[in-house]
């Protein structure tokens, strides 16, 4: 199965290394929107959507200004899924199927663009998102993302199913076993891995389980302003915490069968894309 590794928003907020880690503190940081694009026999599949057309193109309608202003997303269309879908040359209406990590906005803004695909989602995330409980929750989902009435595809976690050591769920709608939900809440209260079984091993979106490369080290370390926005987004710190060194602890053991990546590092999408 090949996949396509694809930028679907990119975003400069201030702070340079101090926030990416990378070389430099007076300019602004780069960060991605990490999305996946299968080439499956149950037809191509999207492991989140990243920024949709209509965030992209008039953001006020979507998008709220405090996010807006702290992340300074780039407002290029182009970068759509949908659009990036096309000048691959396949047609949109061959997704049929999309993975969700969670339902933040710069993960699930493109859903509308993909009016027809089955929407595979964790039963807790989508409670969440649909009913949420803080003012933090109600900011992070944004229900013009889902007002087209998605075909929702819930799944709830089962009892005993494994993946490298990692409690998984198995067994999606209309799909192999090539593709599983990675319950690693912490973010969000239902946010997933999504692992994919590709030509070249096994993949594991991670979402923003963590956010640097570097927090998968053996000796791990994270820029100090994006270990403090961790902190401020995180639902259930704890369990995220617990979740990352779960993470690294299956690397520790499955490094040789599976390559793992966040949602916004550049540095690890320029490493499948180069």
């Amino acid at each position: 199965m090949r996949v396509h590794h694809l930028d679907c928003g990119s975003m400069h907020p201030a702070g340079g290394g101090f926030v990416d880690g990378s070389p430099g503190r007076f300019r602004f940081a780069h960060m991605v929107c990490h999305v996946l694009l299968a080439e499956s026999d149950d037809g191509l599949v999207l492991v989140d959507t990243g920024f949709g057309v209509r965030d992209l193109t008039t953001p006020k309608e979507t998008l709220p200004g405090p996010f807006v202003a702290l992340v300074r997303p780039v407002f290029d269309v182009a970068q759509a899924a949908v659009r990036q879908v096309k000048a691959l040359g396949y047609d949109p209406a061959d997704v049929r199927h999309i993975l969700l990590t969670h339902l933040d906005l710069d993960h699930a803004g493109g859903l509308a663009d993909f009016p027809d695909a089955r929407v595979h989602v964790y039963g807790p995330e989508l409670r969440a998102a649909l009913s949420p409980a803080t003012g933090g929750e109600r900011q992070r989902y944004r229900k013009a993302h889902w007002a087209h009435g998605p075909k929702w595809e819930v799944h709830e976690g089962g009892e005993g199913d494994r993946w490298m050591g990692l409690e998984a769920v198995q067994g999606l709608t209309g799909l192999s076993d090539d593709f599983r939900l990675v319950p690693l809440e912490g973010h969000t209260r239902g946010h997933c891995g999504i692992a994919v079984r590709s030509d070249e091993g096994w993949l594991l979106h991670a979402g923003d389980s963590y956010f640097n490369k570097a927090e998968m080290a053996p000796s791990p370390s994270c820029p100090p302003g994006l270990r403090v926005f961790q902190t401020l987004m995180a639902v259930e710190n704890k369990a995220r915490k617990a979740n990352q060194e779960r993470l690294r602890a299956m690397l520790r053991d499955h490094r040789a069968e599976v390559r793992t990546f966040s949602a916004h590092d550049a540095v690890e999408l320029a490493e499948f894309t180069r």
